[in-house]
């Protein structure tokens, strides 16, 4: 009896595709985990993370040690490259082509807007990357003993300049909107403090970790395309914002390391 109602179920999710739009991207389990890791090329050395030129209130902002530069961090174990941000985007090479509602997976309806904290607990902002959702909204948190800046500024999301107090938070008063670029936002206070957020509205994205290592959840199996953005610039160059072509498969997807140029451009 309880095949007989399973090959039911399968009957009557296959004849619903056939009539709309929903299997476009998945099929009656297709859904997939997507694993990678993103490498710093074997041919060359890692670079070296240099100690920053902390130039004010140094008895807090060194009370921890030398600050290294954190705009560039390979793991000299595994070569992979943190803060990577990784995103799935339709398969084609329309810049305004948006991930079709059959590509979301059912669960991301449960999804409420949510508050994304950039914290600075002592003069480097946590996290220097920060992905957030159209809807969510933006806190920047300031536990230090010391006064900070929070300055920001973007083609869609408005224009701040504000002092956080010390032990104080400032959240930012409207949720944010759509925004292709990434936005960079800096502490004036200390010029050596700046970070970059990225705004998606969809759930397929994802950024790096130590180990250069991202996983993306729930994606949808079928044909699209992955792309690579590091703060020194896009993986592929110009045509590298349509990313590469992959085909998901699932239940879990482990891809090969994709290698990736982000030394600086002089």
């Amino acid at each position: 009896m309880r095949r007989l109602w399973f090959f039911i179920v399968v009957a009557a999710f296959a004849a619903a595709c056939a009539f709309t739009s929903a299997c476009t991207a998945a099929d009656a389990d297709g859904w997939s985990t997507v694993k990678g890791q993103v490498k710093f090329p074997e041919a060359k050395a890692v670079p070296e993370r240099k100690k920053l030129d902390v130039s004010q209130d140094k008895a807090h902002c060194l009370s921890k040690g030398d600050i290294l530069d954190e705009s560039l961090i390979v793991n000299p174990k595994n070569k992979g490259i943190k803060n990577v941000v990784v995103w799935l985007r339709p398969d084609n090479m329309d810049p305004k082509s948006k991930l079709p509602a059959a590509a979301i997976h059912p669960s991301d309806a449960q999804r409420k807007p949510a508050t994304i904290t950039i914290d600075q607990p002592c003069c480097m902002f946590v996290q220097r990357i920060t992905l957030a959702r159209v809807g969510d909204s933006i806190e920047a948190k300031n536990p230090a003993p010391v006064a900070h800046n929070f300055f920001w500024t973007s083609a869609n999301n408005g224009e701040f300049n504000v002092t956080v107090a010390k032990e104080s938070a400032w959240k930012m008063p409207q949720a944010l909107v759509a925004e292709a670029s990434p936005i960079q936002f800096k502490c004036t206070i200390h010029p050596w403090m700046a970070g970059y957020v990225r705004v998606f509205d969809h759930p397929y994205y994802a950024v790096t970790d130590e180990d250069g290592k991202f996983e993306i959840k729930n994606a949808p199996a079928g044909k699209f395309r992955i792309v690579y953005w590091h703060e020194n610039g896009v993986r592929g160059g110009a045509k590298g914002r349509f990313g590469d072509e992959i085909e998901i498969k699932g239940p879990t997807m482990e891809m090969k390391p994709t290698d990736f140029d982000v030394s600086p451009k002089n």
